[in-house]
């Protein structure tokens, strides 16, 4: 019973919950840049470069013959991952440095000093006395 006990505590630490938030929620992120990338994208690029569809672009190793099928490097998707990464890269850097400039503002902030307290208005009040004092001598 302590087993399942000390699990629990360890799987419900704040680390561990964000933790897996974040994942949940960045493989998300990641599903949309894909989409981002692929369909809207990688399309009117292809199209600039002549109709290609990145996908497409193959190179054959070994064709296929009889039953075994051809063995094949897909480098137009390596290359439509990349564009993936770029942007998500980007996203990401763009997030941080939003995130970053937010907290900068809150912390330049300029804070009102706080109200002198009674001790310092007196130490205050009895520095300007003995400061005139010395200036009648």
């Amino acid at each position: 019973m302590s087993m399942l006990k000390e699990f629990r505590e360890f799987a419900m630490r704040g680390n561990v919950v964000d933790l897996a938030v974040g994942v949940i929620i960045g493989a998300a992120f990641g599903k949309i840049v894909s989409s981002l990338v692929a369909d809207i994208i990688m399309p009117p690029l292809g199209l600039l470069i002549g109709g290609i569809d990145f996908k497409q672009f193959v190179l054959t190793l070994r064709p296929a013959v009889g039953d075994t099928p051809a063995v094949v490097m897909h480098y137009g998707v390596f290359i439509q991952n990349v564009f993936d990464f770029i942007i998500v890269a980007f996203a990401i850097f763009m997030a941080i440095k939003l995130i970053n400039k937010l907290n900068r503002k809150k912390k330049e902030e300029p804070k009102a000093p706080p109200a002198p307290t009674k001790e310092e208005v007196l130490l205050t009040e009895i520095r300007d006395i003995l400061k005139q004092q010395k200036e009648r001598i």
